[in-house]
């Protein structure tokens, strides 16, 4: 495992590192840090498909509105290395915000288009933008010097994966984008550097968003109506959770789907996306139908 803290520094330790392959290749996991086992499965399944792979950790503040949230952000560089250690990674990049914006805020950055302004768009705007300002910088400071390149995000962040595949796509970037499954505790919660802030009540009633989840997942399974209508009443149930969105999407494009889709027998693939206030922690999740 090495540790570095400048471009230059990614770039030639990785050059190093697949130098004298015979079929090289290079996996890259962005991350914010505050790791844990969702992480970790990035950093396996890049490990598994790559000869070589990196992380790096980076709290961008273009992605935080409030400036309080930003600071309230974890850091825990150590226990992250170590995790990433552990598995599979042989490379990390953590740079300083004055390494990833020497000139201060950027003049210039990616708008994330329509696509930036809803869901999770609409709750914080301007998140995505920020996010793909600092992806895109991200994955031009780790492309490698030889070999395939590869990135990796986690599905749980639905509408952050499918930004970063369309960016990838319209800007015709040289990385192929590889999304992970969620990653989820015992109970079926999906894993988030922000369950930390739930309290024991608060988690327990957090458990209604996945319940809800299934209930759509279960009825596409069998092919009958998805009935929304009874899965929003679920959630709302719940006096601890308060609803933002629950949505089921085109996949690719994170449109709604037709209101009849909903009320006829189910029939091919789509996304159920879901987020919620629990006390205070803002949480997301999604799962796949069809």
């Amino acid at each position: 495992m090495k540790v570095v803290s400048t471009i230059a520094g990614l770039r030639e330790a990785s050059a190093a590192l697949l130098s004298g392959q015979r079929e090289p290749s290079f996996g890259l996991v962005p991350t914010m840090g505050a790791l844990h086992s969702g992480h970790a499965e990035l950093a396996r399944a890049a490990a598994r498909e790559n000869t070589v792979v990196a992380a790096s950790i980076f709290v961008n503040p273009l992605q935080f509105g409030d400036p309080s949230d930003l600071e309230r952000y974890p850091r825990s560089l150590e226990a992250d290395v170590e995790l990433l250690a552990e598995a599979g990674v042989k490379l990390v990049f953590a740079p300083e915000v004055t390494e990833m914006y020497p000139a201060g805020e950027p003049m210039v950055r990616l708008s994330s288009g329509v696509l930036g302004t809803v869901f999770e768009g609409a709750s914080r705007p301007g998140h995505f933008d920020g996010a793909l300002t600092v992806v895109a910088k991200l994955l031009h400071a780790g492309t490698p010097a030889l070999g395939s390149y590869r990135a990796y995000f986690g599905q749980k962040d639905a509408q952050q994966l499918a930004l970063v595949r369309r960016m990838v796509a319209d800007l015709n970037f040289p990385v192929q984008i590889v999304g992970v499954p969620t990653v989820r505790a015992e109970d079926g919660l999906a894993l988030s550097s922000r369950n930390r802030f739930l309290s024991a009540s608060e988690r327990q009633a957090a458990l209604v968003l996945s319940r809800a989840l299934r209930l759509l997942v279960g009825r596409a399974e069998r092919r009958e109506p998805l009935d929304l209508d009874s899965a929003v009443a679920l959630v709302r149930s719940e006096p601890l959770v308060e609803l933002d969105y629950f949505e089921v999407v085109n996949p690719a494009t994170l449109a709604p789907l037709a209101e009849n889709c909903r009320e006829t027998p189910f029939n091919g693939q789509a996304l159920a996306l879901i987020a919620a206030k629990v006390g205070s922690v803002r949480l997301i999740d999604n799962m796949p139908l069809g």
